[in-house]
C-alpha cells in the first residue's frame, strides 16, 4: 500500500479569515487521504498592535495551540499550501519572513520537485488577491517547485472565479468564510493531493 502524501498547510492570519480557510484545507486534505500538518508562521507584530484590534487579539489567542512552522516541516512535506492575507497586493511580512528562512533547504535542493499552492484573503473585492498569489509563486519558481493551482478544473470554480488559488473577501470581518470559499478550498486541497500522489508514485 502506498504511503500517503505528506501535506503541510503553512499560513499567516491576523484576524482569523486565513485561519478558517487553512482549517478547511486541512480537513479536505485529510479527507483526500493525506497526512496533514496545520502550521502557522511566527507573528512579527508587537503585542500592543495585536491588542489594539479585538479580532486580531482573539485569533492570536485562539490559535495559540497551533504549532509554528519550521524548515523541517517543509523538508518533511511532499506538498505545501501557503496562506496569507494580502498586504498592498503582496505576501504578508510574516509569511515572507518564514519563506526567507528556507534558504538552507533551497541550497541543498530540498525544496525542489515538491507541489506548492497558495490561498489568500483581502478586505475588499479584488484588492490584490491574484497579485499576491502570483508574488507567492515567484518563490516557488526559485525553489524548483511544481505549482499546482485549482484552475477552472471544477464547475464550482466558476462561482468563486479565482483559478490561482482559494481567495476570500472578508470586508473587515463583515463577510465570514462562506460555503463558496469552503468549496473552493476543498477543490484546491483535493487537486494538490491528487497531483502530489501521482508525482510520488512516479518517483
Amino acid at each position: 500500500m502506498a504511503t500517503p502524501v505528506k501535506l503541510a498547510i503553512v499560513y499567516y492570519s491576523s484576524t482569523g479569515t486565513i485561519t478558517e480557510i487553512a482549517k478547511e484545507l486541512h480537513d479536505a486534505g485529510v479527507k483526500a487521504g493525506a497526512e496533514v500538518r496545520l502550521l502557522k508562521v511566527a507573528e512579527l507584530a508587537p503585542q500592543a498592535a495585536i491588542d489594539s484590534n479585538p479580532a486580531w487579539a482573539a485569533n492570536h489567542a485562539a490559535t495559540a495551540g497551533i504549532p509554528e512552522a519550521t524548515p523541517e516541516d517543509i523538508e518533511w512535506a511532499d506538498a505545501v499550501v501557503f496562506g496569507t492575507p494580502t498586504r498592498f497586493g503582496n505576501v504578508s511580512s510574516q509569511l515572507k519572513q518564514f519563506i526567507d528562512t528556507l534558504g538552507g533547504l533551497w541550497a541543498e535542493g530540498k525544496l525542489a520537485d515538491k507541489v506548492y499552492s497558495g490561498f489568500v484573503s483581502t478586505a475588499t473585492a479584488h484588492a490584490g488577491q491574484e497579485s499576491t498569489l502570483l508574488a507567492l509563486y515567484n518563490s516557488v519558481h526559485h525553489f524548483g517547485g511544481i505549482t499546482v493551482t485549482p484552475g477552472f478544473t471544477d464547475p464550482h470554480k466558476f462561482v468563486d472565479g479565482n483559478p490561482y488559488g482559494t481567495s476570500h473577501v472578508d470586508a473587515q470581518g463583515g463577510n465570514p468564510v462562506d460555503d463558496v470559499t469552503r468549496t473552493a478550498a476543498g477543490i484546491q486541497a483535493q487537486r494538490v493531493v491528487k497531483i502530489a500522489t501521482a508525482l510520488k508514485a512516479a518517483a
